[in-house]
């Protein structure tokens, strides 16, 4: 039998623990699906992002970051968040210019051809993107651009023509546009499956930074790049409206400034890789060259067209970003 003391102790324990219920169940959990190996440099940005919510928030807000499209595929992502089923997530804003063109602005070839350039076209494009998230049950936290894209191949690519008939690997609407008008052959293929593609002579050439290029080892399959710096295409953090509601306050906040510290922190890390990546490419065999003046004039005429394309789509809306862009 226990003694009247160990029966008061027990009576005190369960107190106790039931007063601490409320804390443990005040811990939120999210999920943060992502489409890059861990070690890209978004990826790690997430990562830093997710331990600053962390600490911010004395462990009440915890967020998983599902890397290497682990959780969800990258077409998927954007309808995971939208829907629910991932309460945050972080989106290749120009893979869903058919849903909405203003969302592939950073994806028109030739617009913004640098780093100020990017982030003179976001500040233009970020209201219509807040607005249009917003409408779709979500919010934008922060946006962070890859490295300039340029051009892999198997060969050297002197203009437009050495392009033709080459299977030339396809990850959003634009690329698959540039492949058309050059009159290569678009293949379907997202970043974690691009390894393969190449190996297996899927791919034989695709547009992106020096980072994917580090990341998938191009270097093994494609031994030339050549640095168009054709556009800077921007990653997105997305949440869920819904979910960031439910939070309270103080954990919104900061969640928000979590997010603004990773977007300053991503560009500069974005701007440093650029050089950083492309001497490593160079390290493993790779031919870096600038674009022959015959491929810039060829590239800047695929560029024009699919800007008209674009605003014929877009409408006065995507005008009138183009026109804040081109103040």
């Amino acid at each position: 039998m226990p003694t009247r003391r160990q029966l008061i102790s027990i009576a005190l324990g369960g107190f106790a623990a039931f007063n601490l219920a409320p804390s443990a169940l005040a811990q939120t959990k999210w999920d943060l699906p992502a489409a890059y190996p861990a070690s890209n440099f978004h990826s790690e940005n997430l990562a830093q992002f997710a331990a600053d919510v962390d600490k911010a928030t004395g462990g009440k807000l915890k967020i998983t970051v599902h890397a290497g499209a682990s959780l969800f595929k990258a077409p998927e992502i954007k309808r995971a968040v939208q829907g629910g089923q991932a309460q945050i997530g972080e989106i290749l804003l120009a893979n869903f210019s058919n849903e909405w063109p203003v969302y592939a602005a950073d994806g028109l070839p030739f617009l913004a051809d640098s780093y100020d350039e990017a982030a003179k076209l976001y500040k233009a494009q970020k209201p219509l993107l807040e607005k249009k998230l917003g409408e779709q049950g979500m919010m934008l936290l922060y946006s962070v651009p890859w490295p300039p894209q340029g051009i892999y191949a198997k060969k050297p690519i002197n203009s437009a023509a050495d392009l033709k008939g080459v299977k030339w690997r396809a990850y959003s609407p634009s690329t698959a546009r540039i492949a058309e008008l050059v009159g290569a052959q678009p293949v379907t293929v997202q970043a974690a499956e691009l390894s393969q593609a190449m190996a297996t002579g899927v791919v034989e050439s695709y547009m992106s930074s020096g980072s994917t290029g580090y990341d998938t080892k191009t270097y093994e399959h494609l031994k030339f790049f050549v640095d168009t710096q054709a556009w800077l295409p921007k990653n997105a953090v997305i949440v869920n409206k819904g979910a960031f509601d439910a939070l309270d306050a103080a954990t919104k906040a900061a969640l928000q400034k979590a997010g603004a510290e990773a977007e300053t922190r991503g560009w500069a890390t974005s701007r440093a890789k650029n050089t950083e990546y492309l001497d490593l490419l160079k390290k493993n065999g790779m031919t870096i060259a600038a674009p022959t003046p015959q491929l810039k004039a060829d590239m800047k005429k695929v560029g024009e067209t699919m800007q008209k394309e674009w605003l014929n789509k877009a409408g006065p809306e995507g005008k009138a970003m183009l026109d804040a862009f081109l103040k």
